[in-house]
């Protein structure tokens, strides 16, 4: 074999491996204390990419209809967008202080931010890196669950114990719902119509209907509710305890408690994919993954200095091996 045609051959496996890797979901999990994201494959289970952002990373949404990813980073003011394939940075867009609540409109067509100390949410023309709207908010605004078509999205305003609804053509709040003490993230579950606030002081959940926008049950958890996530083909809802260090584990349609999960390093960011689930624990550096209908460990993944994974962290990555053509 020619040099030529052996490094041809070398660049074709290549590919197909790249091609093979990115088949599997990825988990996009932000380290405040290393200033970086931690890349892990979850078929392999495994770190595959640590990609520097700025300072003090903590939300993060996975964007996977524009192959993106955005992370808030507290310290700088900013988003950073970063590429999924391969990962790095492509973008910063500046937000306020303390950004921390990120999330997207389904089509990636528009980004969220809660700017904690300047009281708003940012939205963002995502393609075109341009803010389109400006709404001011209550006290402390944490988390954001955007509503699919990007239209509207819930803020939970913690230091006013409510979250807020807001309509991105208005740019104003059209609804608020008081809910438990300290709400700081949120869940949407769109099937069921339901809105999940975390309520960090109440050690509870506000389960909000979003069509009469009421509380309509109130589910007793751990010491300092951090992140939920439905599993198990949505039939269990799980929410991190930080300061119990247990994750609880809900019917998420009688919404009666099922389990306590113990084992966990003050565990914060959690998100589900198929049969896993996977908790972030900030005092251990590290994931833990679960078996999402027994809630058993599966393994644990090392990441960097005090992870969050504050959001929606898991994708697919798109396929871009189809638009690859060998050079002549």
């Amino acid at each position: 074999m020619t040099p030529l045609l052996a490094a041809r051959a070398l660049a074709a496996a290549g590919l197909a491996l790249a091609a093979a890797a990115t088949a599997a979901p990825l988990a996009w999990i932000t380290n405040q204390g290393s200033h970086d994201v931690s890349v892990v494959d979850l078929a392999t289970r495994r770190v595959v990419a640590t990609v520097p952002v700025g300072r003090s990373p903590a939300g993060v949404v996975a964007v996977p209809a524009r192959g993106e990813v955005v992370v808030s980073n507290a310290d700088d003011d900013a988003l950073t967008v970063l590429a999924m394939q391969p990962p790095r940075e492509l973008a910063r867009l500046t937000v306020g202080q303390g950004v921390v609540g990120v999330d997207a409109s389904a089509d990636g067509g528009r980004v969220f931010a809660a700017d904690w100390y300047r009281q708003r949410l940012k939205v963002f023309d995502l393609p075109a890196r341009r803010l389109i709207a400006d709404v001011p908010l209550g006290r402390a605004p944490a988390g954001v669950a955007a509503l699919p078509d990007g239209a509207q999205a819930w803020v939970a305003e913690r230091d006013d114990n409510r979250v807020a609804l807001v309509d991105v053509a208005r740019a104003e709040v059209i609804a608020r719902v008081p809910v438990g003490q300290h709400p700081f993230a949120l869940l949407l579950d769109t099937p069921r119509q339901r809105l999940y606030a975390l309520n960090v002081l109440s050690d509870d959940v506000s389960v909000i209907d979003t069509r009469s926008r009421q509380v309509v049950a109130t589910l007793k958890v751990g010491k300092a509710p951090y992140g939920a996530a439905l599993a198990d083909s949505g039939r269990r809802l799980y929410v991190t305890n930080q300061h119990d260090d247990t994750v609880s584990v809900f019917d998420a349609d009688r919404l009666t408690p099922l389990a306590t999960l113990r084992g966990f390093g003050y565990p914060e960011g959690i998100a589900a994919h198929g049969a896993q689930v996977l908790v972030v624990n900030w005092m251990d550096d590290d994931l833990s993954l679960l078996d999402a209908a027994s809630g058993q460990l599966i393994s644990r993944v090392p990441l960097g200095r005090n992870p969050r994974g504050f959001g929606a962290f898991i994708a697919t990555p798109p396929d871009l091996s189809l638009a690859r053509k060998e050079t002549p």
